[in-house]
């Protein structure tokens, strides 16, 4: 049986074993270039929460195995495509006609990160080799020197000699260092922030800059922070703008298991709301919200950003999660755009929201439009 057919079959039980022991499952149990095991590795990889890839990649450096280090190549590719790079694996061992290099990154504005990754920077890094890869594939037409840069990304947070050997050699402007756990502390940011923006923010510190001008990486401080301020102010100025508590709700993971088994599919998170299956042929928006005493209803604000998202998925679901995950409405997307120019929308100097608002009606729930037009019965979408 397939490693995926096992996940899905038994999630649970593949949730508690060690990597090592996930390779084993995976077809001979040997990691190599073109194997059947490393293909269904990488898949697997692909539709676990990101927590596990975290854990993953603690066993890979803190418990050497056999092809630890090329597990953890596998596992920090995954984070990269996580991080909305488009990624092409590289091979695990080089030969003279492949370039050795570990990963491939590419950001939407085709800006190419040759990646390199290391167990340890306990010895000494040649960094000819890693700029070698790089000319490999300019020298072969797969990247532009002047549209690409390397990333070494090391599993010590000590990376003080690596960072000073790059300082002092001629490649200090067109390469970086990263270490693992900093990785998946970006990954972790994007997933629990709404704005697309940061994405950007995240692709601009992986990319060689001479931060003289600390402003990008003040913004990407302060971006989960201000995030939660503007979803919490849209919260309070639905129901009273004068209101100073606010205390947002989050069962999300509760309301996605219940999706997962609706579909009968895996999701894997985007974002703090926003899901999407491993091959991204289904996108879902999972929004969750308190009741609200004053207006006797549940409210969602829905963003321009979360409208792109769904609209560019094969197929899309928006679902609300109205006080806990057992009050959870799974709509088709297609029906509930139609719905938008029927809500009441916020329109702020820097961005614009439209309000979702859910009542109870006896054993009924309806979605309410602003004053004057339709109410849209929901009930028969509640799972």
């Amino acid at each position: 049986m397939a490693l995926l057919d096992l996940w899905t079959k038994d999630r649970a039980q593949l949730a508690e074993k060690q990597v090592h022991q996930i390779i084993a499952f995976a077809g001979d149990g040997k990691l190599r270039d073109g194997s059947l095991a490393s293909t269904e590795f990488r898949d697997y990889l692909r539709h676990i929460p990101s927590d596990q890839l975290s854990r993953y990649a603690d066993e890979c450096l803190q418990a050497s195995f056999q092809d630890s280090g090329l597990a953890l190549q596998d596992i920090v590719n995954e984070i990269g495509r996580r991080l909305d790079f488009q990624i092409t694996h590289g091979r695990y061992r080089g030969t003279s006609k492949h370039p050795g290099h570990d990963g491939l990154w590419a950001d939407a504005d085709k800006h190419c990160i040759v990646v390199e990754v290391k167990t340890t920077d306990a010895y000494r890094i040649d960094l000819g080799t890693v700029a070698n890869y790089r000319k490999e594939l300019v020298k072969h037409g797969e990247i532009r020197l002047e549209a690409s840069s390397m990333l070494v990304v090391v599993g010590r947070q000590d990376t003080g000699d690596l960072e000073a050997q790059i300082r002092g050699s001629r490649h200090a402007w067109d390469m970086r260092v990263i270490s693992v756990d900093a990785l998946l502390r970006l990954l972790k940011l994007k997933e629990e922030v709404e704005d697309p923006s940061l994405l950007r923010r995240i692709h601009n510190i992986l990319i060689p800059h001479e931060f003289t001008r600390l402003d990008p990486i003040v913004e990407i401080a302060f971006a989960a922070v201000e995030d939660i301020k503007k979803e919490s102010e849209g919260q309070r100025d639905d129901e009273n703008p004068k209101e100073k508590k606010f205390t947002p709700v989050a069962f999300h993971e509760e309301c996605i298991a219940r999706i997962e088994k609706r579909l009968n599919t895996t999701l894997v998170k985007n974002s703090r709301a926003s899901f999407r299956t491993a091959d991204d042929s289904t996108r879902v928006l999972c929004a969750v919200s308190r009741y609200h005493e004053r207006a006797k209803s549940y409210w969602f604000a829905f963003h321009p950003h979360q409208d792109e998202f769904l609209t560019n998925a094969g197929q899309a679901f928006v679902s609300f999660g109205c006080g806990d995950a057992e009050t959870l409405f799974l709509i088709p997307f297609s029906e509930f755009k139609s719905w938008l120019e029927y809500f009441s929308k916020t329109e702020l100097p820097d961005r614009f929201y439209w309000h979702v608002k859910i009542r109870k009606a006896g054993k009924s729930f309806f979605m309410t439009g602003r004053a004057g037009t339709k109410d849209f019965d929901i009930t028969k979408y509640k799972i």
